[in-house]
């Protein structure tokens, strides 16, 4: 008797605990211990595992400021006509991270990234999650085309075998082909038809079995912050500030060491494991609570100092739109209305009129199906793998927006809460793309 009126009040106590959970908690605890399946990474790395080992890990590094990915791309095709030392002093004045600005290099990298942010993004949270087994996950498929017949030394690049471990490296160190492939062919048969394999073509690419290499990248003025390799015994990428010096000279090496040093990133000699910086995510959100908090630092001065930029550009924008009538009351630049979408501190880019707010663009009904699980899709997104619904175009992004609205006491431009079509306006719909 006494027993069973032992468990009747632990079930009764462990009743009363779980309603005192607050609704989603156990959800959250969920999200934060959910990881990758290995098809998923597969999935992911299938359209990069085949470039070189020193382009492989800028584009790790980089996927993890899907943001700054976007600004960099829309910024490279602005100012192609940049050249040797005048390309080095615009770089110098970006505040990218350098695994960023090393991708200028190569345009057709930074467009894919740029293009299909939701693959970006989810590349970067799974290494972010767990580097090793992210290049792990290379390696297999490595092993896979080199079994197929699809990965061999050529007169673009070199592959080696050292230990299991595969290696591509450039035939010429000062020339770098990128590789493209059907990743449905290169690693033979796809083993995993719930989880089609990225992929990206860029123009003019006709798909075959064969690997094809368009015209080689020189190294240039950007290669030079390529300052990251992996390391695939270590399973994480080794930073050497003073990587690549010959190819640009210009660098402020000595400043970027100081910072990394204090943040405990590098050693006196600028030497390290690349660690994560969340400076450098520009307020996008992580895949789940705990990354989350393991990087975010809300409080910190750069963060603080980035709101109050944004916030002082949002001003502007509500003066301006006062004396030209408004266009809403809560619409402008990346507000509710007229075409954005709620703007963060650098949340997106992709959209019509986004800006550094959500990084799907577009507007909150209609035109969207609001991005991916993770909010970056874009005006055209769904949820589908190769590259269904990898976001819009990644090249609309306006730095100026963060929850800008429209005078609210002005009485002009269509009245409260209306603008652009109210708070489904501007923006459009698009098709899927692939």
């Amino acid at each position: 008797m006494e027993m069973k009126r032992f468990f009747v009040k632990t079930s009764v106590w462990l009743l009363m605990l779980l309603l005192a959970v607050p609704p989603g908690a156990i959800a959250q605890q969920s999200e934060a211990n959910t990881v990758f399946k290995q098809e998923e990474l597969e999935q992911l790395v299938a359209p990069i595992a085949l470039h070189p080992d020193s382009l492989i890990a800028q584009i790790l590094m980089a996927s993890t400021y899907p943001l700054e990915v976007a600004l960099a791309d829309r910024w490279t095709k602005q100012n192609a006509s940049l050249k040797g030392d005048a390309l080095t002093k615009a770089l110098e004045s970006q505040d990218w991270d350098p695994s960023v600005k090393s991708l200028v290099n190569f345009p057709q990298v930074l467009t894919m990234m740029s293009e299909k942010l939701d693959w970006t993004q989810k590349l970067g949270d799974a290494f972010l999650a767990d580097q090793k087994k992210v290049l792990d996950t290379i390696q297999s498929l490595r092993t896979k085309a080199q079994a197929a017949g699809h990965l061999e030394s050529n007169k673009e690049q070199k592959v080696i075998v050292e230990e299991k471990i595969i290696k591509i490296e450039p035939a010429n160190p000062q020339v770098v082909y990128v590789p493209t492939y059907n990743p449905t062919v290169v690693y033979g048969a796809w083993p995993y038809p719930a989880y089609p394999p990225y992929y990206y073509y860029p123009p003019g690419y006709v798909a075959t079995s064969m690997m094809a290499f368009g015209a080689g990248v020189a190294m240039g003025a950007a290669w030079g912050y390529a300052w990251g390799n992996t390391n695939w015994n270590g399973g994480d990428v080794d930073i050497d500030v003073d990587r690549n010096t010959n190819i640009n000279t210009n660098i402020n090496r000595d400043q970027a060491k100081q910072k990394m040093q204090e943040r405990g990133q590098v050693n006196q000699k600028g030497q390290g494991k690349w660690q994560h910086s969340p400076e450098h995510r520009k307020g996008v959100s992580y895949r789940d609570q705990g990354t989350a908090q393991k990087f975010n630092r809300a409080s910190s001065n750069d963060a603080i100092k980035s709101r109050e930029q944004f916030r002082g550009r949002a001003d502007q924008g509500r003066q301006d739109l006062a004396r030209t009538g408004g266009a809403g009351d809560r619409g402008g630049l990346g507000g509710q209305g007229a075409g954005g979408d709620r703007g963060g501190a650098g949340q997106g880019v992709g959209g019509d009129r986004g800006g550094a707010g959500q990084l799907g663009g577009g507007n909150r009904a209609a035109t969207a199906d609001r991005g991916s699980a993770s909010g970056l899709g874009g005006g055209s997104s769904s949820r589908g793998g190769a590259f269904q619904g990898a976001g819009g175009s990644g090249s609309s992004a306006r730095a100026a927006s963060s929850r800008g609205s429209a005078s609210r006491g002005s009485g002009g431009g269509g009245g409260a809460r209306a603008g652009g079509g109210g708070r489904g306006g501007g923006g459009g719909g698009g098709g899927r793309r692939r």
